[in-house]
């Protein structure tokens, strides 16, 4: 592993200077991976946009088509298991910004891609990269905020993905006017990926590591009535020296049974998002009738209705539920279900449009909840190994039963069945947060007993 990316200690900042240095850095550091999560869409989902000029200019079918994106996606969900579980020893600011450029890279032979084949591996390589991401990011988080702030940063930059994303078209836009129709490489891939490197080097030079990075003690240091919220108290906000990332992983993460509860709610949460999300232009078209216009706007809403939802949520569970992330999760869910039969037996345009934005806003819900539980349920240094496991779950478990197993159903006993299989999953999902949020509860009582068992040495001492 290069030295740059492992994860160093800065000299120490003086005592006096640790608060206003500590308020300043973490401001710092939630712009830096709030942008540089944003860009990592720039080179992701630049590649679906640019799939009808790759199909007319190699003579592609929808089924070479769909292949490059199930690369993609599988790719991506195997690597950011890994990734998120190296990311542990290393410098989060600088591992993610390697991951960006790396990508930026790809794109940028992406653009010299003259056969399929070279797209096949240039799309699996992109997949490995965007793994290095999502990891970096909650490590970040974990770093600065403490549990009562948690839900609402992690709401914020939680919808880095949907602004990111959502300028994919406006950046193609402009550089397809720039550069012409006939230079659609330069527009599908260049551009981003030019404007991802800027990104890079801002988040360089404006963004932060952890506390540990920057000179600074460990967050149970600086803020410790804050930490005392934390479920799992640790001494150090760094990795142990003489444990390994996947030591780290096999001790803490393997057989922590929060770790696997919270990923198998996200798992049954992405079945029911890829499910919904990846047939919906299909089922609207085919099932309900609806115009392509009709269709996009449906599929607009389904997006941009997350974004004020997470942030309510954010700060719903700071607030009113005390940190504890799950029974707003079963509410979701629980609204998820009603939702899906609306979507599905409903004939009249403005009932399904509305069904569709109404599991657009609450999808996104239990997903972002899963990931602000997985950083409060495993020591702070074993974060991304948590997250890493949650991601594979998520990917290749949930979006492959969504997107594969969901259309094999559909070509064997039609769409009815495929609604069988959601339903299936948000069931599963609700049983898993309900699993979830009994673990948050023994993980309370064991806080409770365990300092009541210190103040009781302390008496007798």
């Amino acid at each position: 592993m290069f030295n740059f990316l492992l994860s160093r200690p800065k000299p120490p900042v003086p005592q006096s200077e640790v608060m206003s240095r500590y308020t300043s850095l973490k401001m710092r550091a939630l712009f830096g991976i709030f942008i540089g999560y944003a860009a990592f869409y720039f080179v992701r989902s630049n590649f679906t946009l640019s799939t009808p000029y790759l199909m007319k200019a190699l003579n592609l079918t929808k089924t070479d088509i769909g292949l490059l994106s199930s690369c993609l996606l599988i790719t991506y969900g195997i690597s950011k298991g890994v990734m998120s579980v190296l990311a542990d020893k290393c410098n989060p600011k600088h591992y993610m910004m390697l991951g960006l450029t790396l990508s930026c890279i790809v794109n940028f032979f992406m653009g010299f891609g003259t056969e399929y084949w070279m797209f096949v591996a240039l799309v699996i390589l992109n997949g490995v990269f965007q793994g290095m991401g999502a990891g970096p990011a909650f490590i970040t988080i974990a770093s600065w905020f403490p549990r009562r702030q948690r839900g609402r940063t992690s709401a914020v930059w939680g919808i880095s993905h949907n602004v990111g994303g959502g300028m994919v078209a406006p950046i193609a836009v402009g550089a397809f006017a720039m550069f012409g129709a006939e230079h659609w490489q330069a527009a599908s891939y260049w551009a981003p990926a030019a404007l991802s490197l800027v990104v890079m080097v801002l988040v360089l030079f404006v963004g932060a590591g952890t506390t540990y990075n920057e000179g600074l003690p460990p967050l149970a240091k600086i803020v410790p009535a804050d930490a005392e919220e934390n479920l799992v108290k640790t001494n150090v906000d760094h990795a142990p020296e003489n444990m390994s990332a996947f030591q780290i992983f096999r001790h803490f993460v393997l057989p922590n049974k929060h770790v696997w509860y919270i990923s198998l709610v996200d798992a049954f949460v992405y079945l029911i998002r890829f499910g919904v999300i990846t047939w919906l232009p299909i089922y609207l078209l085919q099932s309900k009738g609806f115009s392509k216009g009709q269709m996009g706007v449906a599929f607009a809403i389904f997006e941009w209705a997350a974004i004020p939802s997470t942030l309510f949520a954010g700060v719903l569970t700071d607030k009113f539920f005390k940190g504890r992330r799950m029974p707003l999760a079963i509410i979701c869910m629980a609204g998820i279900l009603v939702s899906l039969f609306f979507y599905m037996e409903s004939t009249s345009l403005l009932a399904v449009t509305v069904a569709c934005g109404a599991i657009g806003c609450l999808i996104y819900v239990p997903q972002f909840l899963a990931s602000v539980q997985t950083m409060e349920i495993v020591p702070q240094f074993a974060v991304g190994s948590a997250v890493g496991l949650r991601g594979f779950m998520s990917y290749v478990v949930g979006s492959t039963l969504g997107t594969a197993f969901v259309g094999k159903m559909v070509d064997i006993y039609g769409w009815g069945a495929s609604f069988y299989v959601l339903f299936t999953g948000a069931a599963l999902c609700i049983l898993f947060c309900i699993l979830a949020h009994r673990g948050t509860l023994e993980l309370e009582a064991r806080k409770k007993s365990d300092a009541a068992a210190h103040s009781g040495r302390e008496a007798v001492a």
